[in-house]
């Protein structure tokens, strides 16, 4: 048997609680066909500046949608764009 303090049991519950629900969201949003990221999760996946990921949005490297301000892009063009830029 082991004892912890109450209010380091509550603490490790809370962050139990918070890494199921992120695991539930990442889970919904890749079995519930929503292929779609939106531009600042895009430039993460990329590794990329924003500055980098405006050129790469004028000059069309990578198809978009614009929704008033808010952009979002198909993860399907993401592979693509990596995979026409491999390094073989």
């Amino acid at each position: 048997m082991l004892l912890i303090p109450q209010e380091e049991w509550q603490s490790l519950h809370e962050k139990l609680d918070r890494l199921t629900d992120i695991i539930v969201e990442k889970t919904q949003r890749s079995s519930s066909n929503c292929d779609w990221l939106e531009s600042e999760e895009a430039r993460k996946l990329l590794g990329i500046s924003p500055k980098t990921w405006q050129n790469y949005r004028d000059q069309r490297l990578i198809p978009f949608s614009q929704i008033g301000r808010k952009i979002y892009v198909n993860q399907a063009d993401i592979d693509n764009f990596l995979h026409k830029h491999r390094i073989g």
